[in-house]
Parts: structure tokens; C-alpha cells; sequence
């Protein structure tokens, strides 16, 4: 039998990624919501319908607009949120800032392992879902790692380990 049981996937995130869920959702129901609504009322007053921009284009926003709030609801409802100073040890994982050496060219990169819609690699912040990520976790200071990137294999040293 196929299994109908539904498991509510946890998604780790940082209380950062946490918090701006919630202030997309506020604005999302308490400025974008009613701007578009009144949007669609405005364009229903120009008339037919069949052949007003104005209003398909409003359309078309409440419906992403809708999308959004439920698509983030979902995120908010299965945050598992995961305070990277509260952990410790020497082991990598979600919350980890991690100082690696690229094993070719010496360069010296610091990441913060951290939720998938979190992440930002300009800001150092790696999802816990990427190749580099997941060969990372469970590595400790002194170990290397090597991650098929689109530019080819690359490996890395692990340099440090902290939850600061």
C-alpha cells in the first residue's frame, strides 16, 4: 500500500530567517492583501472586464500575493528554529559558522550553516541543503572535504568550528 501518511517535514532555520518569515507574512496580510483588493475594486469600476489590464494584472497579484501567504504560513507552521549560540562541540551542523581553506588556492572562506531560505553565500550564510553543506556536517577542525561544485571538484580544510 502506498503510504497516505504525511510527515510535517521539519526546516531548521535561525530565529534571524524565523523573524523575517513573519515580517513578509504581516506585510503581506496588513499592506499588500488590501492594496491589491482595492486595486481589484478600482478596476472593476472601468467597466468590461474582458478587456481591462488593470484588473487582470491585480488578478494576477492577489493571486501570487495568495500563494506567498500560503507557501510562508507553511514555513512558519514547520519552523523548527534552532539557536546557533545554544549549541557547542566540535562537530559540524545547522548553525555552524565553519573557517575553511580551499585545499588548491589557500583562500580562506568563513560559512554559517543555515536554513534553506536563509542562505546567502555573498553574506556567508551556506544552506544546510547544499553539496558543500552536506558534506561539512559531521566533519571537524582538520578534516577535509571534497564537493562537486559547477566549476569542478574543490577541496577544503576544515579550519574551525564555532557556534558563536
Amino acid at each position: 500500500m502506498s503510504g497516505a501518511l504525511h510527515v510535517m517535514e521539519k526546516l531548521p532555520m535561525t530565529s534571524e530567517g524565523f523573524d523575517r518569515i513573519v515580517e513578509e507574512l504581516k506585510r503581506l496580510r496588513t499592506e499588500e492583501r488590501p492594496a491589491v483588493i482595492r486595486a481589484i475594486e478600482e478596476a472593476r469600476g472601468h467597466g468590461d472586464l474582458s478587456e481591462n489590464a488593470e484588473y487582470h494584472a491585480a488578478k494576477e497579484r492577489q493571486s501570487f500575493i495568495e500563494g506567498r501567504v500560503a507557501e510562508l504560513e507553511d514555513k512558519a507552521r514547520r519552523a523548527e528554529v534552532i539557536d546557533p549560540k545554544q549549541l557547542s562541540g566540535k562537530q559540524i551542523k545547522f548553525g555552524a559558522k565553519v573557517k575553511l581553506a580551499d585545499e588548491d588556492t589557500d583562500e580562506k572562506i568563513t560559512y554559517r550553516i543555515v536554513g534553506a531560505d536563509e542562505s546567502d553565500i555573498k553574506a556567508g550564510l551556506l544552506s544546510v541543503s547544499s553539496p558543500l553543506a552536506r558534506a561539512l556536517i559531521g566533519k571537524s577542525r582538520g578534516d577535509s572535504v571534497e564537493v562537486i561544485t559547477p566549476g569542478g571538484a574543490r577541496a577544503y580544510e576544515v579550519l574551525s568550528v564555532s557556534f558563536k
